[in-house]
């Protein structure tokens, strides 16, 4: 089943969307799951604390570095054609993971792992893109961003739950069914789009790898190396790829991997900026949250991970209800009021991480989190996508993608920086430790204000 453009059938388009949904949700999840289950794994497999953590970096290393390039296949190839491949890949290696024998081998498997998720991750916008045409698009990218939102914040949950009530093999395994489930769906659901010959740019493959896996790579390892200056030489050789990547992109006369036009759009550039921001956000909240709970407050895995429920629960009951009003087009107030909720709820959990404070009183903040996730997410989206031609759906998903998932490898490192300096000048005491990492966040959610105020409403726009 063939579909153009620009129709739009709800009877079709739907049933696809939730069905590419599933996927999207079930990698995302998988980005964070591994997070509780790290001290878990280490005692059952052995190893290094520094190996172990390569269950979480190989991951995401994997998952940014062919971003740029994956997002180009589904135009290429086609939108179902590479989101089935990625799902194939990500549930053999699913299962690779909750079989692996070694740490070795568990890492491996993790790698091919974020490989999938990166051939299956801008197939979803792409599909949004394609079958929804603008004056339905925000409702769908509503539902795109309460699966993003609620997927990064309920990882730790999840991981929790599966490893306390079974082990942590099943943090992996489960993601068999699942995913088996959601290839029937695709199979079934999502329709054969019109593909577009292109040009295949080597020469932009071959220099967005080596730049996004040297910044990247050393953005991850930094932490753990104690920022030596090989790792500072990695990040600006990274860097320096990246600028020639760039230039590349400009000159070439052959059809670009980046298409550097996209960025004339002023709402695809404060979009992207913006959800770099979300994406190091949703990664620096939980890790000062959970250390804090469990450290300095004694709770258990899963009570720690219980105080981001609200987060969830609000993020994905509010996301569908926010998608719809994006049909007044009011991106900006929208972006505004998301990241507004953030600083607040970032604020409360710096001053409630006191001693004496009941614990209870961060579900608070937390909620305020989980308001914050259902504005920002689809709003971005939708906003970054609404301009965009359909044949460059995958090239602009992928580009987007890659931008949001280097704010996560980003957020990552800076928390672990700020976290490690903040238990060093307090003596390894983690209240007022953890409540200082939270000024990481608070200064995150006012960059965002300040990208949501770039953006601009579609009856601004000539």
């Amino acid at each position: 089943m063939n579909t153009s453009t620009n129709e739009f059938d709800s009877k079709q388009a739907w049933p696809a969307l939730w069905t590419v949904l599933l996927g999207f949700f079930m990698i995302l999840v998988d980005a964070t799951i591994v997070t509780v289950g790290i001290n878990t794994i280490q005692h059952d497999l052995g190893g290094k604390l520094d190996s172990v953590m390569w269950v979480t970096s190989g991951y995401l290393l994997a998952y940014a570095v062919p971003l740029l390039v994956t997002g180009r296949l589904g135009d290429l190839w086609g939108i179902k054609k590479t989101y089935v491949a990625g799902l194939i890949i990500f549930v053999l290696a699913s299962l690779a993971c909750g079989l692996a024998p070694s740490i070795g081998m568990l890492v491996l498997a993790r790698v091919v792992q974020g490989f999938g998720a990166a051939l299956l991750t801008p197939q979803t916008m792409a599909l949004i893109t394609r079958m929804f045409p603008p004056t339905h698009r925000g409702a769908a990218m509503g539902l795109w961003g309460s699966a993003a939102g609620v997927a990064a914040l309920t990882g730790p949950l999840a991981g929790g739950l599966l490893i306390d009530l079974l082990n942590w093999r099943w943090i992996f395994l489960i993601n068999v069914p699942v995913g088996l489930i959601g290839l029937f769906c695709a199979f079934r659901f999502v329709p054969t789009f019109d593909t577009n010959r292109h040009k295949i740019d080597y020469p932009g493959i071959l220099l967005s790898a080596v730049g996004m896996f040297l910044l990247v790579f050393g953005i991850q390892e930094g932490e753990s190396a104690g920022w030596a200056g090989w790792i500072w030489a990695l990040i600006a050789a990274g860097i320096v790829v990246l600028a020639l990547f760039t230039l590349w992109e400009a000159k070439t006369t052959s059809e670009p991997l980046m298409p550097l036009f996209l960025f004339k759009d002023r709402n695809f550039t404060a979009s992207s900026l913006a959800i770099a921001v979300m994406g190091a956000l949703v990664v620096s909240v939980g890790f000062p949250i959970i250390l804090y709970a469990q450290n300095a407050r004694g709770l258990t895995t899963i009570s720690a991970a219980l105080l981001l429920v609200p987060q969830a629960l609000i993020s994905g009951f509010m996301s569908p209800w926010t998608g719809k009003l994006l049909g007044k087009l009011k991106f900006r107030e929208f972006g505004l009021i998301g990241f507004g909720a953030s600083l607040i709820g970032m604020l409360g959990f710096h001053f409630l991480m006191r001693e004496g404070v009941s614990v209870l009183w961060l579900l608070l903040p937390s909620a305020a989190f989980g308001v914050a996730n259902a504005f920002i997410w689809g709003t971005l989206s939708t906003a970054a996508t609404r301009n965009i031609d359909g044949t460059l759906a995958g090239a602009a998903s992928g580009v987007y993608n890659t931008i949001r998932q280097i704010g996560s490898v980003l957020g990552s490192a800076l928390i672990a920086t700020v976290m490690a300096a903040a238990l060093s000048d307090n003596h390894g005491d983690f209240t007022p430790s953890m409540s200082l990492a939270m000024w990481l966040p608070v200064a995150l959610s006012a960059a965002g204000i300040a990208a949501s105020l770039m953006i601009k409403n579609p009856s601004e726009q000539s």
